[in-house]
């Protein structure tokens, strides 16, 4: 039997669930910093926090950190990376990933994704319901690309980055590391580091 532990039950992490579900894990047990006052996210039980994850690794097939905050998320790939832990990417059966693209470890492909022709999806990324990301793009360590949001071919996105729902990114564009992309802003000149850009055309 497959187990599945997900650590951060959040609407995220109801979504992950339900992909894995849909994608062939045969149990999913959540795992939450706000256990014991946390016991379920929707059907899944919460049946612990960090630490009783970390004793209980044996009994899972793979962990899945399902934070929405990017920079917490991976801390804590990190931390169970460290320790050798399975950490499987998610793909709902209806994302289209092409075969010449790569996808590391710790990533949810959700439903409806498009991502072309060799593109690297950094490890612990988000690519969230019906974005796209087209050929030649780079998104470094967990990135967040929104519901809806369109990377151009060749764009560049840093680290732990938040690219905002039904946003878009001109192609070969580069997006520095922690900057946000508001929601719905047109991306037509590089982003710096640690930097909030909002509006058509992004300021």
């Amino acid at each position: 039997m497959k187990r599945l532990a997900i650590l951060g039950a959040s609407g995220h992490g109801k979504v992950v669930a339900d992909i894995a579900e849909l994608s062939g894990w045969d149990e999913v047990i959540f795992f939450d910093d706000a256990w014991p006052d946390l016991k379920n996210n929707s059907v899944w039980s919460v049946v612990g926090n960090t630490d009783n994850l970390l004793s209980a690794l044996h009994e899972f097939s793979g962990v899945f950190v399902s934070i929405g905050n990017n920079d917490i998320r991976l801390n804590k790939l990190k931390l169970l990376r460290e320790l050798g832990v399975p950490l499987p990417s998610i793909f709902h059966p209806s994302a289209v990933v092409s075969r010449y693209a790569k996808i590391n470890d710790g990533c949810v492909i959700c439903a409806g994704v498009v991502v072309n022709a060799d593109s690297n999806i950094g490890f612990g990324s988000i690519l969230n319901t019906a974005c796209s990301v087209d050929h030649d793009c780079i998104l470094n360590e967990a990135v967040h690309v929104s519901p809806g949001a369109r990377l151009a071919g060749g764009a560049n996105v840093g680290q732990c980055a938040w690219i905002g729902i039904g946003a878009v990114v001109r192609q070969l564009i580069t997006i520095g590391a922690y900057s946000v992309v508001g929601a719905g802003a047109a991306v037509v000149k590089n982003v710096p580091e640690r930097t909030t850009v909002v509006g058509v055309p992004a300021q």
